[in-house]
């Protein structure tokens, strides 16, 4: 009979999986099978704090006091998340109109 070994990740693994959830605007299930990993691990991650500053309820767990963000701190994030999502949408719509401009089959 053969066991599973147990996969171990390195902090920094985790927190660049994190950054790239809270970042990127995609759901978490397509984040976790990019980076080959269970949507639940990513989940807790995410839960425990592993992001580049931490999720409140991550670092409530952890004991640690959270830092407020400045209006203009929370104003710049919200802009770049905007900012990424219309940049995907544009390529997206790229690549349709070069997938429905082609010569007919």
């Amino acid at each position: 009979m053969t066991s599973k070994t147990r996969r171990e990740f390195t902090e920094e693994f985790k927190r660049e999986a994190v950054l790239l959830l809270e970042s990127s605007g995609r759901p978490l299930m397509q984040v976790a099978k990019e980076f080959g990993i269970h949507p639940s691990m990513l989940r807790n991650w995410r839960a425990r704090g592993h992001g580049p500053t931490g999720s409140a309820a991550g670092q409530a767990a952890a004991g640690k006091k959270m830092l407020p963000a400045s209006p203009e701190q929370a104003e710049i994030r919200r802009l770049q998340k905007e900012l990424e999502r219309a940049q995907m949408e544009r390529d997206i719509l790229k690549k349709a109109i070069g997938i429905f401009s082609g010569p007919p089959r």
